[in-house]
């Protein structure tokens, strides 16, 4: 059992167990179990850590274990690699999509119709709009479950706006 900062970090926060509840989508008795300094799993911690915006480490005023504390790092490292892969993966597709802009975009110009016109608009206005769905529909729950680590854009700009 480890001495937890979980509390602390909550009442900075002025939220109640029931909010660090709901913005970590654990249960309150969860919550209760963590305060008290029973063990979670890593995946479990790194919900609370994410909700409270602080590193899984700063949860603990001390880590008495060095094989906890291994766990911990490793738990981090991990997070961070699932990371810096989903905005890889995220980033290949946006360059896919504006490449075959460009493409289009250039054989509209080559054409130069009436209609190639607005086949240039309507890829840049319906395609976005088409992709911003399918990135939300799609391409989000797919990296969900293949990255379960990591977050999406939103979900880190909606952590920052709390943290403000």
């Amino acid at each position: 059992m480890n001495e937890t900062r979980i509390v602390d970090l909550r009442r900075e926060r002025a939220w109640t167990q029931e909010k660090l509840a709901t913005e970590c989508g654990v249960g309150i008795r969860t919550i209760q179990r963590l305060e008290a300094g029973n063990d979670a799993s890593l995946e479990t911690l790194s919900l609370v850590a994410d909700a409270l915006g602080a590193p899984v480490r700063d949860l603990f005023a001390t880590i008495e274990s060095d094989e906890l504390s291994g766990r911990v790092d490793s738990f981090e490292s991990r997070t961070q690699d699932q990371q810096s892969s989903r905005n890889r993966m995220l980033g290949a597709w946006v360059w896919l999509f504006i490449g075959v802009g460009v493409v289009v975009s250039m054989f509209s110009f080559a054409i130069n119709t009436q209609l190639s016109s607005m086949g240039f608009v309507a890829y840049w206005l319906g395609g976005t709009l088409i992709f911003m769905a399918l990135k939300r529909l799609v391409l989000e729950p797919y990296l969900e479950r293949r990255f379960p680590l990591s977050r999406s854009t939103r979900a880190r700009k909606l952590q920052k706006s709390r943290e403000i």
